[in-house]
């Protein structure tokens, strides 16, 4: 059994819903004697991932609580429970337990091959990239609500210790003028200020480096105080949470190759300025 961890009560604060999802799940998995690892087992994850759910450091995606509600015969129980969550989340459904997880770590390494990390980007920024987007979404207090929780949460920054957020952007994010010179001129300036001001750490993977470090998906990689960490991938309308070991030490290890390949960050902090320079001119 797993106990549970300190950082799961803020995850209550956040929504008090998930702690019940987790109660609920053990109830219904005690009530047809089965342990958190035969139920792991049914359903494809380790025991101890149903653990962590069970005490809230860990959500499901719905497909799992779905393949959870056959194993358990609970009707579709919990995959409901489970989508009224994801939907009441301002974030993209595929993103929103990713971004939950932000607020818990201690660590972030994060790889981005063609636009500003989120976590990075200024509110003009994120304007423009949803631009193109805004009239499919119908919504425009949706687009207000989605804008509005990207820019939140650069709110983490604020702390002065946590977490820690490696970035390594593929040159591709300097060169691509989103918004216009202008205010990609003031996006890298927001960068480099972050970076003089240590809160980041952050590197270019240049055009001139080897092609096999580059990858061609955003990843990012959490490490946490009391409990495992996991990568995050991401495509243009998808993205996948994954905590198994052999997953995440393969995108640690690509991590580590693209740091090792990107310039030093003196170097990376040169050319941002740079580029942001010959965008005012």
């Amino acid at each position: 059994m797993v106990n549970k961890p300190n950082r799961g009560l803020s995850f209550a604060q956040g929504k008090v819903g998930w702690p019940f999802f987790g109660s609920e799940l053990k109830r219904r998995r005690e009530a047809v004697s089965l342990t958190q690892q035969q139920l792991g087992e049914r359903v494809y994850v380790s025991g101890t991932y149903i653990g962590l759910i069970e005490a809230a450091v860990r959500k499901p995606q719905l497909d799992l609580a779905r393949r959870i509600d056959s194993e358990l015969g609970t009707d579709g129980l919990l995959a409901r429970m489970c989508k009224e969550l994801i939907d009441s989340s301002p974030h993209a459904a595929y993103f929103a337990d990713a971004a939950e997880l932000e607020v818990e770590a201690v660590t972030i390494s994060e790889y981005a091959p063609t636009l500003v990390p989120g976590l990075l980007q200024t509110e003009e920024y994120v304007r423009a990239l949803m631009a193109p987007s805004a009239p499919l979404l119908l919504d425009s207090t949706l687009v207000e609500t989605r804008v509005r929780a990207r820019t939140d949460r650069a709110a983490l920054l604020d702390n002065p210790t946590t977490p820690v957020l490696w970035a390594v952007l593929h040159e591709t994010v300097l060169r691509v003028p989103v918004g216009g010179e202008a205010l990609m001129a003031r996006q890298l300036t927001h960068i480099g200020r972050l970076a003089h001001d240590e809160r980041i750490l952050v590197q270019v993977l240049p055009f001139s480096a080897n092609a096999h470090a580059a990858s061609g998906s955003m990843f990012a990689l959490m490490t946490f105080a009391e409990a495992p960490p996991v990568a995050y991938s991401e495509g243009q309308y998808s993205g996948q949470l994954l905590d198994t070991p052999a997953m995440v030490a393969k995108y640690r290890l690509s991590y580590d190759l693209i740091r090792a390949a990107a310039l030093s960050p003196e170097a990376s902090l040169s050319l941002i300025e740079s580029v942001a320079e010959d965008y005012k001119a």
